[in-house]
C-alpha cells in the first residue's frame, strides 16, 4: 500500500505501480456476479471462499506474524527516521515467512512436520504487517516533532498507550467499510493483490518463489554487512559514512552541506523501489537546493555561516520544503473530489444492513457492526484520555479529532483502494489547519490531535489492504481481523523501546545520522500555527511563499497535461529533496537510474528480482544498524528497562 507514509512524505507510490504491472489483474473479478449486493457476496462465498476447510488464525502464524513484524518495525523505524518514510511489510513477511519456514522443515522436521498454508501465511502477513508498519505509523513525524518542540520525551507508558490506541481505532474504524468497499464496490487495493498473488506464486510449485527467497536473503546479507563494516566493523569502521565531494562554493566545503556520497546501500535501494520520477525529481530538487539556493540563503544570513551542516540547513529549508509538500497534498486532495464525495456519500451504504444476520450467510465470518461499535468507543476513548492526561487537550476537542479521524479515514481508504496511495499527510494537515483555528497557540494539541488522524487513518487502510489479499484467497474476514489486532501488541512491544534507544534526546534529530524529515515537517506547520510567520527570517517566509506555489502549479500542470505527466517532476519529490541531504538523495537517484536501466535491458528479471532484492538490502541494513546502535546503547537500554523490570516486579 502506498502512501505519503503514514506521514507527509511519499512513501510507496512507485513501488504500487510496480506492483500492480506485476499483477496484472484483469479489469473484472470472474467471480463478481452482476447483481445486487447479495448475489455478489454469495458467489463469492460459494466460488471463491475457503477459510471453513483451510488452516488459517493459528498460533504459528501469529507468533510468525509477530517476530517477522516485530523486527521490520525497527527496519521502519530506522528508515523513517532517515527518510520520512515507512515501507510496506506485507511482501517482503510472505517471503520471510515462507523462506523461514522451508528452512524449518528442512532441519527440524519431527518438530516442524507440515508447511503453512496459504491462508496462514495470509493471516501472519496482518499480524506483521499490524506489528511493523501501523504501530510506528507516527513515531518518525508527530512523535519525533513533539520531541523536536517539547524538548523532551513523553514517558514510555504515555506512548505505548498512545501507540496501542491509534493502531486499534484505525482497526476498528476498519470494520464497517469492509464489506462495502472491498466485497460490493471491489475497490482494488493493488498492494493487496500484489501480495495475494505473491503469496500464490510462493504456494505454486516450482522453483520461483526459493529463488526470490534467496535473492532476498542474500540481498539482506549484503546489506547487513555493509551496515557493519561502516558503522562497527572489526576493530573499528571499515569505511566512513560518508565520502564528502571535492571543491567548494563560496568557500564553503562541499561536504559541509551535504554534498557528499552516502556510504549506505539502504538508500540506493529505496531509491529503486520508488521508482524512476521520483528519483529524478529528488535530484532537480537537491541539485537546486545544495548547489544554489543554500549558498545563496547563507549569503543572506538565513542560515547560520558558522555551523554548516544539514541541522543549520533544515532551519531554513523545510520551511521550503514543508510549504511544498503540504499545498500539493491538499491540492491532489481536493482534485480527488469524486473520491471524496464517494466516500461520504457511501456512508449510508457501509452501516446498510442487507439482510438479517440468520439470513445472511457471511454473517458468521465477516465481523460484526458490534465490534465496530464497541472497539471504536473503547480505542476512542483511550486516544482522548491520553489526549487529556498526557497532553492536556480537552475533551471535546479530543472528541473532534477522534470523529474527524473517522470521517477522513473513510477518504484514506477509498484513496488506497481506488489509487493504492494512502494521503494520511494530507489528512494529518487537514487535523492540524482545523486544530490550528481550535487551539491557535497550543503546539502540542496540534500535534497530537493531529497524530490522531495520521495513525488511525493509515491503520485503517493498512487493514483493508491485508483484507483485500484475504478476500481474494478467499479467507475468513473475522480470523483475519483478529490477527490484524494481535499484532498491534507486538509491534508496540518492539517500536517502543527501540524508539528511545536510537533517539534519546532531541539533539540527533536533524542530525546526518537521524534527519528525521517528517518531523521536521510537522513541527514547522505546527509553530507556523502557532506563532505566526513574522518570527521568520525574511528569506523563509519567502520560501514558504514560493514553495507553496510550486506545490499547487505542479499537480494543476500534470492535470492540464496528462499525457506528458511522466515528463513533470513529482512535487512531493522537490519538497522532499529540501528536507533530506544531498547524499542521500544522490543514492536514491542512482537506485532508480539502476532499476531502470534493468527495467529496460531485462524487464523478466526487474519484475522478478527488484522488489524482493531492494526489499532485502533494506531489511538487512536497517536491521544491523538498528543492532549496532541497540548494542552501543545497551548501557541506556539497561537503564531505560529498569523502570520496567521494577514494574514487572511490584
Amino acid at each position: 500500500m502506498a502512501d505519503e507514509k503514514r506521514d507527509d512524505l511519499p512513501r510507496e507510490e512507485a513501488l504500487a505501480e510496480e506492483e500492480v504491472e506485476l499483477v496484472e489483474e484483469p479489469e473484472k473479478d470472474p467471480h463478481v456476479a452482476s447483481g445486487g449486493p447479495e448475489d455478489i457476496e454469495l458467489k463469492w462465498y460459494r466460488e471463491v471462499y475457503q477459510g471453513d476447510s483451510v488452516k488459517q488464525l493459528t498460533l504459528r502464524a501469529i507468533i510468525m506474524g509477530g517476530f517477522l513484524g516485530g523486527f521490520m518495525s525497527l527496519s521502519n523505524l530506522y528508515i523513517g527516521l532517515k527518510t520520512g518514510w515507512g515501507l510496506g511489510v506485507a511482501i517482503t513477511s510472505c517471503i520471510l515467512s515462507f523462506a523461514i519456514w522451508k528452512f524449518l522443515r528442512v532441519t527440524m522436521p519431527f518438530l516442524f512436520k507440515e508447511d503453512m498454508t496459504i491462508l496462514e501465511n495470509n493471516c501472519m502477513q496482518s499480524t506483521a504487517s499490524s506489528a511493523g508498519y501501523s504501530t510506528g505509523g507516527t513515531m518518525t513525524s508527530a512523535i519525533c516533532a513533539y520531541l523536536l518542540i517539547t524538548g523532551s520525551h513523553m514517558s514510555w507508558q504515555v506512548l505505548a498507550a498512545w501507540t496501542v490506541s491509534l493502531a486499534a481505532l484505525g482497526v476498528f474504524i476498519a470494520i464497517p467499510m469492509k464489506r462495502q468497499m472491498i466485497n460490493i464496490e471491489q475497490l482494488k487495493f493493488p498492494s493487496g493483490i500484489a501480495a495475494a498473488e505473491t503469496l500464490r506464486s510462493l504456494h505454486a510449485k516450482g522453483g520461483d518463489a526459493t529463488a526470490k527467497a534467496r535473492a532476498m536473503g542474500i540481498a539482506g546479507l549484503f546489506g547487513g554487512l555493509v551496515a557493519f563494516f561502516r558503522d562497527k566493523g572489526i576493530g573499528g569502521p571499515l569505511f566512513p559514512g560518508s565520502i564528502p565531494f571535492p571543491g567548494s562554493i563560496n568557500g564553503i566545503p562541499l561536504g559541509k552541506m551535504t554534498i557528499s556520497f552516502d556510504m549506505s546501500a539502504l538508500m540506493v535501494a529505496a531509491g529503486a523501489i520508488i521508482g524512476w520520477k521520483m528519483a529524478w525529481s529528488l535530484m532537480i530538487g537537491a541539485a537546486v537546493n545544495y548547489f544554489v539556493l543554500v549558498p545563496w540563503m547563507i549569503q543572506l544570513g538565513a542560515i547560520d555561516a558558522t555551523s554548516i551542516g544539514l541541522s543549520a540547513i533544515l532551519k531554513w529549508s523545510v520551511w521550503a520544503g514543508a510549504s511544498i509538500m503540504v499545498s500539493s497534498s491538499l491540492v491532489m486532495f481536493a482534485l480527488q473530489w469524486k473520491t471524496v464525495v464517494r466516500a461520504f456519500g457511501g456512508l449510508t451504504n457501509i452501516f446498510h444492513n442487507r439482510k438479517d444476520s440468520a439470513a445472511d450467510p457471511l454473517a458468521h465470518i465477516e465481523v460484526p457492526n458490534s465490534w465496530f461499535v464497541t472497539g471504536t468507543a473503547l480505542a476512542g476513548l483511550a486516544c482522548m484520555s491520553v489526549l487529556h492526561y498526557a497532553f492536556q487537550t480537552t475533551w471535546w476537542m479530543g472528541l473532534v479529532a477522534v470523529a474527524l479521524t473517522f470521517l477522513l479515514a473513510i477518504v484514506a481508504a477509498r484513496a488506497t483502494g481506488e489509487a493504492d496511495i494512502t494521503p494520511v499527510g494530507a489528512m494529518g494537515k487537514i487535523t492540524q489547519l482545523t486544530f490550528g483555528v481550535l487551539a491557535p497557540t497550543n503546539m502540542t494539541t496540534n500535534l497530537m490531535t493531529a497524530s490522531v488522524t495520521a495513525g488511525a487513518a493509515g491503520s485503517t487502510a493498512d487493514l483493508l489492504t491485508d483484507l483485500k489479499s484475504g478476500y481474494l484467497l478467499g479467507a475468513n474476514p473475522r480470523q483475519q481481523f483478529i490477527a490484524q489486532f494481535l499484532g498491534i501488541f507486538a509491534g508496540t512491544l518492539v517500536v517502543v523501546p527501540a524508539f528511545y534507544v536510537l533517539v534519546p534526546d532531541a539533539s540527533v534529530l536533524g542530525t546526518e545520522q537521524w534527519p528525521a524529515p517528517s518531523a521536521q515537517v510537522w513541527a514547522a506547520v505546527a509553530k507556523l500555527l502557532s506563532n505566526g510567520i513574522e518570527s521568520l527570517h525574511p528569506a523563509a517566509r519567502m520560501g514558504m511563499l514560493v514553495g507553496g506555489i510550486i506545490g499547487i502549479v505542479v499537480p494543476l500542470i500534470e492535470l492540464v497535461f496528462p499525457k506528458r505527466k511522466k515528463y513533470i517532476p513529482s512535487a512531493m519529490g522537490l519538497g522532499l529533496s529540501m528536507v533530506i541531504g544531498f547524499s542521500y538523495t544522490l543514492s536514491m537517484f542512482l537506485g532508480g537510474l539502476i532499476a531502470l536501466i534493468i527495467e529496460k535491458k531485462a524487464p523478466a528479471t526487474a519484475d522478478k528480482y527488484i522488489i524482493p532484492v531492494s526489499s532485502g538490502i533494506i531489511a538487512g541494513e536497517s536491521l544491523m544498524g538498528v543492532g549496532v546502535a541497540l548494542y552501543d546503547a545497551r548501557a541506556m537500554f539497561s537503564a531505560f528497562l529498569g523502570p520496567v523490570r521494577a514494574l514487572l516486579g511490584r
